[in-house]
């Protein structure tokens, strides 16, 4: 039934392959052989112009990888990969300009730009923030055709209310709630910003600085819901991406045009096109790299709430003089604090690291060091995305051996992520696999693991508890306990440190290994800390260390309070990835020690 009071009426579960009921339409059919032309006019770039440009011309992301979009995120430049205001106000502008060269009248001229103006949806599908672009464009031509004066915010709320009254499951997306704000700030913000700032800088410095800021500020409270951190990069980036925009945007377009009719002159304009993506790309990296791009910050209504309050602080600070001083006294501090901490705390990842449980949400993703630049790695997460940056965090570049514990998305989904610029050797996956593992492994040796295995790699030692049942393989029959139950179940050795590695085998497997499980130092605690959990399993592994890789507020409820307490009554120390992050365990003279990456 629906949960969270979502717009929804029933949910349907679907059970086999789908079936094609009929072709796509004409139109359909057209928009996307325009973006296949895209496509193709472009793949003589750079690997990220070629997956940026079609994003910022079209929408179409279908060549983004997720470390490319997680910068332009963290720099505060996702809004150029999809498709909005900004891109439709850049057609009809330059549409409007050639018909004015052409010799049109404001009778005329608006009639072509409505034309490109419906073709442009086509292509672009009809996304939240290109619906309400559209609109407010037809509203902005209809003014034009009648004489009448152009008024945004008017404009802006015809929009919103024509759109949301025909569907009203618009009033609960984020994204159409992120296109409306970001140009309600741009329309009422950015005015008179702009004028203050203009008698201290130049003109054209004063409008970037403005749009930019504006257009931050009005999203940022939406933003900290969703992702609980403040960009403090992002008006910077936004304002050196800025002037490549329109450019690569329109290019892109001209570009897409020409492809119809032939790719050779359409891949001359891609070039210069390139170079302006290639800057933002640039943009996006460096911004993304910086210390502290974003920062921590409450999530969900009380973080939207605290931000405003920190806003509404921040005004009253720069109309008092003595405020400000006071402001600037207290952040020269907090500045000189964080500098003294980067410079006496250690950095990332931690020296002689044995083990890290990567914060990949509500999944598993685990890496235990094999050497310099090596890691064996212990499923992947739900996502690519997650899963790469940690181990690009820990300089991992070689993968001796990847295993996949069993065939549930959120241990293999994110295994393209791992494959990303890494040599991955040698993949291990449960004797009881379904068949699913091989659409990520492709092209990799693949071992089957078997109750008893022993793996040598440098100086680590994998020895295979389970599963012990090396029955059939898993059908898409079998429920969630039967494929935990097929989890593969590692002890991980070496000199100084030890770990149950127990994949998210629950009850009935847990008691068939239960005799066979050594004491250990570390336990990685079965299926994300769930209540399923056999006390004499988690008695054997007398483990001092409890490791629970989940997702923050999941909806499984995970961990349970019970298996914290169980854990804790042990004598564990319990650390969970939602809480603290990456977190890694070092040896160190004394014994192990715990690293959290908030």
């Amino acid at each position: 039934m629906p949960r969270n009071a979502e717009l929804l009426a029933a949910v349907v579960l679907v059970r086999g392959p789908p079936t094609v009921l009929e072709p796509p339409s004409a139109v359909q059919r057209a928009a996307e052989h325009v973006r296949a032309r895209l496509r193709q006019a472009s793949d003589g770039l750079p690997a990220a112009q070629r997956a940026v440009l079609p994003g910022m011309v079209v929408g179409d992301n279908s060549r983004l990888d997720q470390k490319l979009s997680d910068d332009f995120r963290a720099a505060g430049l996702a809004h150029l990969l999809v498709v909005s205001g900004a891109n439709l106000a850049i057609v009809i502008g330059a549409v409007l300009a050639l018909c004015r060269f052409a010799g049109l009248g404001r009778r005329v001229a608006p009639f072509p730009a409505a034309l490109a103006v419906a073709a442009f949806v086509v292509v672009a599908r009809p996304e939240p923030s290109v619906l309400r672009a559209t609109v407010m464009g037809v509203i902005g031509l209809l003014a034009l055709f009648t004489g009448r004066p152009r008024q945004g915010v008017p404009a802006l709320a015809a929009a919103v209310l024509l759109l949301v009254l025909i569907d009203p499951g618009l009033a609960r997306s984020y994204g159409f709630a992120l296109s409306v704000l970001a140009t309600a700030g741009l329309l009422v913000l950015a005015p008179p910003w702009r004028e203050r700032l203009r008698r201290r800088m130049p003109d054209l410095l004063a409008d970037a600085l403005a749009i930019a800021a504006a257009a931050q500020v009005a999203v940022a409270p939406v933003l900290v819901m969703l992702s609980g951190e403040v960009g403090v990069v992002s008006v910077a980036a936004n304002l050196l991406a800025a002037p490549a925009v329109a450019p690569a945007t329109l290019l892109g377009a001209l570009g897409a045009v020409t492809a119809l009719i032939s790719v050779p002159i359409a891949e001359l304009l891609m070039w210069p096109a390139g170079f302006a993506v290639g800057w933002i790309v640039w943009v996006a990296r460096a911004s993304a790299k910086l210390p502290y791009a974003t920062i921590p910050w409450k999530g969900g209504g009380l973080g939207a709430l605290t931000l405003l309050a920190a806003c509404a602080l921040a005004v009253l600070i720069l109309r008092s003089r003595r405020l400000r001083l006071a402001a600037v006294a207290v952040t020269a501090g907090i500045l000189l604090a964080v500098i003294g901490l980067r410079v006496i705390a250690p950095g990332w990842p931690p020296p002689a690291w044995a083990m890290v449980a990567c914060d990949v949400g509500q999944g598993d993703a685990l890496a235990l060091a094999a050497g310099p630049g090596r890691a064996v790695v212990v499923d992947t997460g739900p996502d690519p995305g997650p899963v790469n940056a940690c181990l690009g965090r820990l300089g991992v570049r070689d993968v001796p051996m990847l295993i996949l514990t069993h065939p549930h998305a959120d241990h293999i989904g994110g295994t393209a992520g791992v494959r990303e610029g890494r040599r991955v050797h040698t993949v291990l996956t449960t004797p009881r696999a379904s068949g699913r593992e091989a659409r990520y492994t492709s092209g990799l040796l693949s071992r089957v693991a078997l109750p008893g295995q022993r793996w040598n790699v440098g100086d680590l030692e994998l020895s295979v508890l389970g599963p012990l049942s090396t029955g059939p393989g898993l059908t898409p029959a079998d429920d969630g306990t039967t494929i935990n139950n097929a989890s593969i179940v590692l002890v991980a050795r070496r000199p100084g440190f030890s770990a149950l590695l127990a994949g998210d085998v629950e009850l009935e497997a847990q008691r068939a290994l239960a005799g066979s499980v050594p004491a250990v130092q570390v336990l990685k605690v079965p299926h994300h800390g769930s209540r399923s959990q056999d006390p004499a399993f988690l008695t054997a592994a007398h483990a001092s260390v409890s490791l629970i890789s989940v997702g923050r507020d999941n909806d499984y409820g995970h961990p349970s309070p019970v298996t914290v307490n169980r854990l804790q009554h042990l004598g564990a120390h319990v650390h969970r990835t939602d809480q603290e992050g990456d977190i890694a365990v070092v040896r160190t003279a004394t014994g192990l020690s715990i690293v959290p990456r908030h």
